[in-house]
């Protein structure tokens, strides 16, 4: 019943619609990269060295005669994985920091808030740069970094949700008949704060994406593997030469990135309960 609700107020947001065919299809072609593919897309030689677009090569060819296409499809692997791991990460630590710091509040609320604070002043993409640079860059050191960095927003935000929800009339129910502070954390309130939490993990995978290709594009990414900002940063000395190399994976980029916001925008329309049409 409530399923049904949701996506019958999610079908009717057109842009949220549009967003979850083109996330769903990058997803989907990034999966079956293997049976799209016929590249591997580190070989080098699968073809001549800056070869145009065209029937044998879709996206063309890069300096080394790598396949575009295969860089593409087998980045969006790596770079879907790692914006989704990270903003997993995020809630792994952000939510049990705003469960304790908006249930309990008192002292327990002022120095998780403080430690919240201290990270949140830090500059995101510096201080990822940084950490990233410290440690072997590789793609779960990535994942990792991009958690720690972002954490703080997700926790800020279920602090919130945490005050307001305590105070509401079924944690009072619940206080009344004897249930215990970790029940009506994890089972009243939780539930209850879920729907904020999911759509600001659905913008944090774009913000991890973008951020994952902004370390790539200066040389902190993954050697070992494609993404689509290791295929950039390869691009910027060729982009006279060969803009396609770059064309394409900013163009998957680009639609990930739109694509999780619109889904996010449909996901509050449909969630929110104060947006929801009467």
């Amino acid at each position: 019943m409530l399923g049904g609700l949701f996506l019958q107020r999610f079908s009717k947001n057109r842009p949220a619609l549009f967003g979850a065919i083109v996330l769903l299809s990058l997803i989907v072609l990034a999966t079956v990269a293997p049976y799209i593919s016929q590249y591997d897309p580190l070989a080098m030689g699968a073809g001549s060295n800056f070869a145009t677009p065209s029937w044998n090569y879709p996206m063309g060819t890069d300096d080394l005669g790598r396949d575009v296409l295969s860089g593409v499809l087998y980045g969006g692997r790596v770079s879907l994985l790692i914006g989704f791991m990270a903003a997993l990460t995020s809630a792994v630590v952000g939510i049990p920091v705003g469960v304790f710091s908006g249930f309990f509040g008192g002292v327990v609320d002022d120095i998780l808030m403080r430690i919240t604070e201290f990270f949140q002043t830090l500059p995101s993409f510096i201080l990822a740069m940084i950490m990233t640079a410290v440690f072997r860059p590789s793609i779960w050191n990535i994942v990792l970094v991009l958690g720690l960095v972002t954490w703080p927003v997700t926790a800020r935000l279920v602090r919130v949700e945490y005050m307001s929800l305590k105070e509401r009339e079924f944690v009072q129910a619940a206080k009344t008949i004897g249930a215990s502070d970790v029940r009506i954390a994890l089972s009243e309130i939780l539930p209850n704060a879920t729907p904020p939490i999911i759509i600001n993990g659905s913008l944090q995978v774009g913000y991890a994406i973008l951020i994952e290709a902004g370390l790539s594009f200066i040389g902190l990414g993954d050697p070992n593997v494609v993404s689509w900002g290791i295929m950039l940063y390869n691009a910027q000395s060729f982009l006279r030469m060969a803009p396609w190399m770059a064309i394409f994976p900013g163009l998957a980029i680009f639609l990930a990135v739109l694509s999780l916001n619109l889904v996010g925008d449909g996901l509050n329309d449909a969630l929110n309960p104060k947006l929801r049409e009467t």
